[in-house]
């Protein structure tokens, strides 16, 4: 099965806290954006943001200029009729991009905040990882920060069926090389909806392009 049809599949089957990653709340992520971007007209990207109730966080806190991408047009139509429901006001700001990160047509230097939780460690093969790491490039703008969030070393070695790599800080900061420095990293304990706990490793990493 292909990673298009496995999201797929998962969001047909199960509701969007019926999956392990759910958060009732993405307060680390909100918390970390709002250190990158305390201005509310920044751009930001949410990558393989699933079902995830982040971009309802994102749009009470005042951010207008959000996109949601994800490369399963199910998790996005869960995302949308909740907004419709909750923000109906503010949904018609974000626009929603079903696209697989590593392939997705993104306008250059668009983004303020690019920001990706639990899509990162799917990437086992270093090609899929360089793929990333320029999309990264591309979309961001200079001086612009990257917030993500990996399984931490003494996280799960597999997720929704699937192999993972897990990350210290600095091994997720050499992912993205040298144009990229650590600002700051966080631990997370997550509880899953059935009460297990996964360790996440957070890192708030800004773009410093060479000259």
């Amino acid at each position: 099965m292909d990673r298009r049809s496995h999201w797929e599949n998962v969001y047909s089957t199960k509701a969007p806290n019926e999956v392990s990653w759910f958060q009732p709340e993405a307060a680390m992520s909100l918390g970390l954006i709002g250190q990158a971007a305390p201005v509310r007209e920044s751009s930001i990207i949410d990558v393989g943001a699933g079902a995830s109730r982040l971009v309802d966080g994102l749009l009470e806190r005042g951010y207008r200029s959000v996109t949601v991408l994800d490369v399963s047009a199910a998790a996005l139509d869960h995302a949308q009729r909740r907004l419709a429901t909750v923000a109906a006001d503010a949904a018609g700001s974000v626009t929603w991009h079903n696209a697989d990160v590593l392939t997705a047509e993104l306008p250059e230097s668009e983004f303020d905040v690019w920001h990706d939780r639990a899509v990162f460690h799917f990437l086992t093969d270093a090609t899929d990882r360089a793929a990333y790491t320029a999309q990264v490039r591309r979309a961001l703008r200079p001086h612009g920060y990257v917030i993500i969030a990996t399984f931490a070393e003494d996280g799960p070695t597999r997720c929704s069926g699937l192999d993972v790599h897990r990350y210290s800080p600095d091994a997720l900061q050499r992912e993205f090389g040298d144009d990229f420095r650590l600002v700051e990293s966080q631990r997370e304990e997550h509880h899953t909806p059935w009460e297990s706990t996964q360790a996440f490793t957070y890192c708030l990493l800004r773009y410093e392009p060479q000259e």
